[in-house]
Parts: C-alpha cells; sequence; structure tokens
C-alpha cells in the first residue's frame, strides 16, 4: 500500500488532469444538452359486454398485434406529417432536414408498448398500453400525445368494423357454395340409388371394421416389437458391463505393488510436512526482516534452519528418485481374497441372469413377429375382398363419404355466419372488444432526459479511470530507483548510507510557482467555462 501511495504522490498531477477535465467536460455537455419532456397515455381494451360462450370472437388476432397494426398506420408519413404541419413541431430540423429525416425522427419519439395486466372493479384482467412522446416543448408533447391516443381509438373501432364486416361477407359467400354442393350430391346419391334400387352394398361396413381392427392389431405388435427390442439392447449393454467388472474383479494384487504403494504414500507425507515447515519458515523470516536487519541474530538462525530443512527436503526427494528408478523384484501374484471371490461369484450370477433374459426376450421377439406376420396376411386378405367388390359399390360408399363431408362443412360455416352476423352488430352498438382511455395524457412537469447527474459522475468515473491509466503506463515505463527499499530489491546488497538530493533553492521555487500558476489558471478557466454553461442553461430555461 506505502508502494502505491508513493507512486499516487509522484503522478497526482497527471491523476488530477484528466479527473478535472472530465469534470468540466461533462457539465459542459449536461448543461448544454437540452431538456426532453415525456407525455405519456395509458388505453386498456374493455372486453366485450356480451359472453363469448354466447358470442364467440370471429377474429383472434390478439390485442398486442392489432396495436401494432394500427400503430404502422398512424406513424405512417402521411399521419406524423399532417401532425408536424398542424402543431408545427421540430422547426430546426425541417429548415436543415428532409422531410423524410423528420418524420423518422419523430417515430423514434414516439414509444408504445404493454405495461402489463391490470385488475379492474370486477376482478376481471385486461391489457394496457402505453403510449408517450419526447419532445423539448412540454406542452407540444402532451397534445402530440393526445393526438396519438385519439387516433389510435378511431382506428382500433374502423379496424373492427371493416374486419367484422369482410368475414361477414366471407362467411356468406362460403355458406352458398356450401350449400350448392352438399344439393348436387343429394342429387347424385338419389339417381345412384334409384338406378341401383336392391342391390345396394350393406355388408362393405363390417369388412372395413373387420380390416380396422386388423390395422390396429398390426400397430400394436409393432409396438410390442420395438420395445422387445430396446429390451434386449439394454440387456446386451449391461451383460457388457458385468463381463468388464468380471475381468476386473478376477486380476490379482501383488504383494510387492501393495508395499511400493504403501512406501510411496509415507513418502509424500514426509514431503508434504517438510514442505509446510518451509513455508512457515520462510514466512518468519520474511516477518522478522520488516523489523530486523539481515545481519542480526535471530534472522542468520532461522535462514541456517531453512537451509537445513531445504537440505532434508531435497535428500528425501533424491532417495525416492532412486528407489523409483530401481528395477523392482519379481513376484509372483498371490491368490484372490475370500471377498473379490465372493464377489465374482456374485457378478457371474448376474450374467447368468442377464443371459437368460436376453433368451427370453429373443422367443419374444419371435413370438410377436409370428403374430404380426399372421395378422399382416389376413389384412391383406381383407383388402383383396373390398377390391374384388363391384365398382358400383364403391361408388356408392364414396357418395355417402362426400355427403356426409359436405353435411359437416355446411352446418360448421352457417354457425360461423350466424356468429359473425352477431359480432357484426355487437360492433355497430359499440358492445364489442373496445379501447377505453385509462390515464390521459399529462403535461410533464420535469424533463426525463438528460440526466445531470449521472452524466457527471460518469464523466468524473471515466476521468478517474483514463488518469490511472496514465499513472500505470508512467510508472511502468519509468526503470529508476525510487527509494532505499528499491535498492535492495534489485541489487540484492545490504545498503550502508545515502545520499540525499541537493537543488538549487532558487531552481526548486520558481518550479513550485510555475506549477502553481499553471494549476490556478487551469482551474479558473474550467470554473469559467462550468459556470458558463450552467448560467446559459439558466437563461435558457427562463
Amino acid at each position: 500500500m506505502e508502494d502505491y501511495i508513493d507512486v499516487l504522490r509522484r503522478h497526482r498531477a497527471w491523476m488530477l488532469g484528466p479527473l478535472f477535465a472530465s469534470l468540466v467536460i461533462s457539465v459542459v455537455v449536461a448543461f448544454l444538452w437540452p431538456d426532453t419532456y415525456r407525455s405519456s397515455a395509458m388505453i386498456r381494451v374493455i372486453p366485450s359486454q356480451v359472453s363469448e360462450r354466447m358470442a364467440p370472437q370471429v377474429i383472434n388476432a390478439e390485442m398486442s398485434q392489432r396495436v401494432s397494426s394500427m400503430a404502422n398506420e398512424i406513424l405512417s408519413r402521411t399521419a406524423l406529417t399532417n401532425i408536424i404541419n398542424s402543431l408545427q413541431l421540430y422547426p430546426r430540423d425541417r429548415k436543415r432536414l428532409p422531410n423524410e429525416d423528420v418524420v423518422e425522427n419523430m417515430r423514434k419519439d414516439i414509444k408504445i408498448g404493454a405495461v402489463g395486466l391490470l385488475a379492474t372493479q370486477q376482478s376481471e384482467r385486461v391489457n394496457a398500453f402505453r403510449i408517450s412522446f419526447d419532445y423539448s416543448d412540454r406542452i407540444l408533447a402532451q397534445k402530440v400525445c393526445s393526438e396519438l391516443v385519439s387516433k389510435f381509438i378511431d382506428a382500433n373501432l374502423r379496424t373492427q368494423q371493416t374486419q367484422m364486416t369482410s368475414a361477414d361477407d366471407f362467411f356468406k359467400e362460403q355458406l352458398d357454395t356450401r350449400k350448392k354442393r352438399l344439393e348436387d350430391i343429394d342429387l347424385r346419391l338419389t339417381a345412384f340409388r334409384v338406378q341401383n334400387q336392391g342391390r345396394l352394398p350393406e355388408q362393405i361396413t363390417a369388412t372395413v371394421n373387420q380390416l380396422q381392427a386388423m390395422e390396429n392389431r398390426m400397430s400394436n405388435l409393432n409396438s410390442g416389437i420395438q420395445r422387445a427390442a430396446q429390451d434386449k439392447m439394454l440387456l446386451e449393454s449391461r451383460l457388457s458391463i458385468l463381463k468388464d467388472q468380471l475381468r476386473q474383479s478376477s486380476q490379482p494384487i501383488t504383494q510387492q505393488s501393495e508395499q511400493r504403494e504403501m512406501r510411496e504414500r509415507v513418502t509424500n507425507d514426509r514431503l508434504a510436512g517438510i514442505e509446510r515447515d518451509i513455508i512457515s519458515m520462510e514466512t518468519n523470516i520474511a516477518a522478522m526482516l520488516e523489523q530486523y536487519r539481515e545481519n542480526h541474530p535471530d534472522v542468520q538462525r532461522r535462514k541456517s534452519e531453512l537451509a537445513v530443512l531445504k537440505r532434508r527436503r531435497d535428500s528425501i526427494a533424491a532417495e525416492d528418485e532412486a528407489k523409483k528408478a530401481a528395477p523392482a523384484p519379481v513376484e509372483k501374484p498371490r491368490s484372490l481374497s475370500a471377498g473379490q471371490i465372493r464377489e465374482v461369484r456374485e457378478i457371474e450370477a448376474q450374467i447368468a441372469a442377464t443371459q437368460s433374459m436376453i433368451e427370453s426376450k429373443r422367443v419374444e421377439t419371435e413370438n410377436l413377429q409370428r403374430d404380426y406376420n399372421a395378422a399382416a396376411a389376413q389384412s391383406r386378405s381383407l383388402q383383396g375382398q373390398i377390391t374384388a367388390m363391384p365398382v358400383g359399390e364403391a361408388k356408392y360408399d364414396e357418395l355417402l363419404r362426400e355427403r356426409a363431408l359436405a353435411k359437416e362443412q355446411y352446418e360448421e360455416t352457417s354457425k360461423k355466419a350466424e356468429i359473425s352476423n352477431v359480432q357484426v352488430q355487437l360492433t355497430n352498438r359499440k358492445q364489442s372488444e373496445t379501447l377505453e382511455l385509462l390515464d390521459p395524457a399529462n403535461t410533464p412537469q420535469q424533463p426525463t432526459e438528460p440526466n445531470r447527474y449521472m452524466i457527471v459522475g460518469s464523466g468524473m468515473a471515466i476521468g478517474a479511470l483514463i488518469g490511472m491509466f496514465i499513472v500505470a503506463a508512467r510508472e511502468m515505463k519509468d526503470t529508476t530507483l525510487k527509494s532505499l527499499k528499491d535498492v535492495r530489491a534489485y541489487t540484492q546488497l545490504t545498503v550502508l548510507g545515502s545520499v540525499p538530493l541537493l537543488e538549487n533553492d532558487l531552481v526548486v521555487r520558481r518550479r513550485r510557482r510555475l506549477t502553481w500558476l499553471a494549476w490556478s489558471t487551469a482551474c479558473l478557466a474550467g470554473l469559467f467555462i462550468m459556470a458558463s454553461s450552467i448560467i446559459y442553461y439558466m437563461s435558457s430555461k427562463t
């Protein structure tokens, strides 16, 4: 810490200079930045006054999508240009920028976003949206925000009426088309029945049901075959693992290897203990050097003890390396222990059980495959029976299916047309989902931008970082010795004495006067600039 304090003391000018310069720059920027006021309003979505079970929604577009669609219409170039011209917004930008750039700047100042879910008095939860506008004049900001809110409400009503009318016309056209198709199929079915009176196929239904049941059985058998194959794969993987465990458990352990491992553990423990003693001794010597000199008796005694410990550590390490390098005597492996024999028997029993399970899965897979082949043959037989039937029967069934499908589509379209008609009536009476102004556009009293405290604080922080970087760079570049501590550290010699730096008093006083003059001038200039920017800001507000 003393070294860092000395560094800051030597380079304090390079630390304070960037800090003061950044303070002046940040103050000038903060007070010359024009104020921006934000006026905001909140719009909530009022749900339909009729229950959705009685009148379901025909258009399933989310409110966020509808707001985005309306925002594209309201924030178009034509709409924003009308607002700019009517309220005389952005006078400076209109003089020096084209109309497209002015409109783009206004789009950036308009913000539209959801604010979450709000609970109403009836404990219902509806969506709410906030619209805000940023401008340098707070009165005009409030007027523009009010204009945008009214445009949103009108656009929502107009969009709903257009969408509901279009949906109603579409469903009416679909209803007429499907009604004509159903009538045409009824005429063809009646004609076929008249032509084939007494020869209509009635037995085909039972055959089709049998074919469907057989296909379901084939699907179940196929699933069983796949499950049995997966179980067999898992059992084979387990059998491989058990065989590896049996091979590892059957390997004997020699007594020589056990003794070698025990000896290595003892040697490692001794080395670890000596290393701890050496680290402790070095720490004590460093603490004593802060109070005593190198030639102090206690310091010399501690250094001699440290040298003894290092020699002992080196000798133990050398002995350990010699023992490792010596060839190990060949020793016959011992027989398996009782615990290993018991473990081997257990693994062999598990291997036998796993092999029997694999065999049972194989037999099960073969039985399922045989049943699947039989079901497939029977299914092909039933399909041949259906194909062999007269062509008229297939045509009759096709007509029945077409009529059922056409009738289902006609009934579905009829219900949608009725719902669409109800929604059109609700929209015309303004009883459907609408937008309501929850919080009108406010007249802001305080500017939202800029945050002058944050700008000044950030500028000072940046200046401090720049100063610290310059100080660090100059200190790293400077390789001179500053104190007796540096001399001892770099030369590893004992310092017997020192000669102080002798300078001319006149030169010292002149350098100090020039330094104070430069700093005084810079501080006065900086204070004058900051005061001028603050006075300009206050005068522009009034």
